[in-house]
């Protein structure tokens, strides 16, 4: 007879791939106790979602984790760019873009770096972090059912490996179980877009021989075009590992079975131009391209995060760097809320910031594939080859939700970065010093509020000081500038604070924990307190 127990948590995240265990780590930073089920075994063995995009990189670096990522990527570190060739060893070369951040211009933008490093190289790094910040992750667990009430949500959950159950009762839920989550369809919440574009069949394989014909070439992907054997190829290790993406079409009756070991190799030798080359598959999963959002992003105490509420096709990486900044976003909020700082209805603003994200992202996604000619994907393409990519993944806008005096005509996301100070956008990266200490202005932004002026606005750190103690909430206060009290000091070179930041002299800016500007007064104003009294009560849903 299974024994039954109960277990009581501020949190409850269902499913540990990439976009649970980030939301654990978030969650885990803000000190929210929280518990994560997942039902298969350990984490993922396949090479996937490779593509760690700026943004994701600057959440993780907050969190302290970015070291440990790059040492799990290093095998990858020097690996550029995407080459579409007929074969590897015809004349038929193009690079589609050579490399991610070529003349080093990113820098002017974030402290951070893009990161390639594969699914099952990152998601341990997660696990063992999370746990380290005192996070239940449970593997081999399933949700079985659950319910809510206006006071939390009711999980039944199945130990997969001894059978036996346990109740439990959270708060909130943050569902992060897939593209075919159960948890949104329990719901009954239903999906908008395009739908499925093309499926593909993931064949991992071993082939030392293949280094030769890829020679120095360290590409992220090689879009191969012969037309009777196409496909994308992806390094693992640049030496013996490689991972190859082989068009599949159900709707032409063709199904995984059809995909033999003998067919495997004989299309992977075709495609790259490499006949009788020894392969050994080690490895096949099929995966979908698709483009849908989901219609809600909640319902009552239950969340949808990652690709429970989004699909994306994988050019250009956005789907799980999506999913993982939606995790992000959610966390401080939820941190708010359970700690009584902010009032419940802070939790609607996920949806209304995140939502259009999706709907933005996932379309570029598809235009993106369309651009690179995705192997399997046959759509016609419009656009220039990699234009806006990097808007894409830093420069999106939240004109609505937990902002004030944002602009309500601001482009989810614009045609050109505007990483100025606006409400809605994130915060300005410049580098400073404290202490002796260099560090970027995104590098405050986490636990608190951060309330940011020049040497000129002295006045506004005890109306923050005020602002805090009446609202109860966790509020910092920096001036910046070179006077031997200011609390930051711009670093050599960096700039002059107000000019970044869009503000005169004796102006502030208010960040929020995810280090998005939440407000800002361009000058002086009459009454800081009374402003800031204002509009924290606004943006803590406590007015």
């Amino acid at each position: 007879m299974n024994s039954q127990a109960e277990v009581r948590v501020p949190v409850l995240i269902v499913g540990g791939s990439l976009v649970g265990l980030s939301a654990s780590l978030f969650l885990g930073r803000l000190g929210i106790a929280h518990m994560l089920v997942e039902k298969h075994s350990d984490t993922s063995r396949h090479p996937r979602g490779r593509g760690n995009n700026v943004r994701t990189m600057e959440l993780f670096r907050v969190a302290g984790v970015e070291s440990q990522i790059r040492e799990a990527a290093s095998v990858l570190a020097d690996n550029h760019g995407i080459l579409q060739a007929g074969s590897l060893t015809g004349d038929d070369q193009e690079w589609l873009f050579k490399e991610i951040d070529p003349g080093g211009g990113l820098a002017r933008f974030s402290p951070a770096g893009w990161c390639l490093c594969s699914q099952n190289d990152l998601e341990p790094v997660l696990l063992h972090c999370a746990r380290e910040l005192g996070g239940d992750l449970r593997f081999s667990h399933e949700l079985m059912s659950f319910d809510q009430d206006r006071d939390g949500v009711g999980a039944l959950v199945k130990d997969r490996e001894t059978g036996e159950h346990l109740t439990v009762r959270a708060d909130y839920l943050i569902a992060a179980d897939g593209p075919r989550s159960p948890v949104r369809e329990e719901l009954g919440i239903g999906r908008s877009g395009p739908g499925d574009l093309f499926h593909n069949v993931s064949i991992t394989f071993r082939a030392p021989a293949l280094a030769d014909a890829v020679g120095d070439r360290r590409f992220i992907a090689c879009y191969l075009t012969n037309p009777e054997a196409d496909g994308a190829l992806l390094p693992v290790d640049n030496r013996e590992q490689w991972v190859f993406h082989a068009p599949w079409h159900p709707d032409r009756g063709e199904t995984l079975e059809d995909f033999t070991d003998a067919r495997c190799i004989e299309h992977i030798r075709r495609a790259t131009g490499v006949p009788g080359m020894d392969i050994e598959i080690t490895g096949k999963a099929p995966w979908h391209a698709a483009e849908r959002v989901a219609d809600r992003y909640s319902a009552g105490r239950v969340f949808l995060a990652g690709d429970s509420a989004h699909e994306m096709s994988p050019t250009g990486a956005f789907g799980s760097n999506t999913g993982i900044q939606d995790a992000h976003n959610l966390a401080w909020k939820l941190a708010a809320v359970i700690n009584g700082s902010a009032g419940p209805a802070l939790l609607e603003t996920y949806e209304a910031e995140r939502r259009p994200v999706a709907r933005v992202t996932s379309a570029r996604a598809s235009a993106r594939s369309a651009e690179h000619s995705h192997p399997g994907y046959d759509a016609p393409t419009g656009g220039g080859r990699q234009s806006g990519v990097l808007t894409v993944a830093l420069g999106y806008c939240y004109p609505e939700g937990a902002v004030v005096e944002a602009d309500p005509e601001l482009p989810v996301v614009p045609e050109r970065m505007r990483l100025t100070g606006e409400p809605g956008t994130r915060a300005p990266h410049m580098w400073l010093h404290r202490a002796g200490v260099r560090l970027s202005t995104l590098d405050l932004y986490e636990r608190s509020f951060v309330l940011l002026t020049d040497a000129e606005g002295a006045v506004w750190q005890p109306a923050a000081e005020r602002a805090a103690e009446r609202w109860n909430v966790p509020l910092e206060a920096y001036r910046v500038g070179t006077r031997p009290d200011d609390d930051l000091a711009p670093a050599d070179g960096a700039g002059d604070w107000a000019e970044i930041h869009g503000t005169n002299p004796g102006g502030a800016v208010l960040v929020r924990p995810d280090g998005f500007v939440a407000w800002r007064a361009e000058g002086p104003v009459a009454d800081p307190e009374a402003a800031l009294h204002e509009v924290m009560g606004f943006l803590l849903c406590r007015g």
